[in-house]
């Protein structure tokens, strides 16, 4: 018993033990096939950040959700946005350890918080541009 309350002790107060910052795993997908070379900004309240998918980018960590848009030219686009989580083991700790303290400390800093390891966002299909069609009224006479 005590071996779990100081195991759950040494989880606690992540700002002592984790870093703000977060590796991600990016991927991008439009009907069922993963697709390559797509752009995508992902942002919430500490920064934004900028990764080709599929791929890594490294993001700081935050209480607040994390934005994904992606997008590929002529191919498609996405929007999604994904909530942090705060860890049981994390959150038991904190209230051994400090009796709540840390979890404060750790929601301003951003620390104790997570975001999934690999995000894939479901692409939807590019419309085509209409406005290279001929407008109405515009001329296309050449004089």
């Amino acid at each position: 018993m005590l071996a779990c309350v100081a195991a759950a002790a040494l989880q606690g107060c992540a700002t002592v033990f984790d870093t703000n910052e977060q590796e991600i795993a990016v991927r991008a997908v439009l009907d069922h096939r993963e697709v390559g070379g797509v752009g995508c900004v992902l942002s919430n309240k500490a920064g934004r950040w900028f990764v080709m998918a599929p791929g890594r980018v490294t993001v700081r960590k935050s209480v607040y959700p994390l934005v994904v848009d992606c997008k590929k030219e002529g191919v498609g686009a996405a929007s999604e946005t994904v909530d942090s989580h705060f860890g049981i083991i994390k959150l038991v700790g904190n209230f051994v350890a400090s009796g709540g303290w840390g979890y404060l400390v750790d929601r301003d800093s951003g620390a104790g918080f997570d975001y999934p390891v690999t995000l894939t966002v479901l692409m939807r299909r590019a419309v085509p541009n209409t406005q290279d069609e001929e407008q109405p009224g515009a001329s296309n006479q050449v004089y």
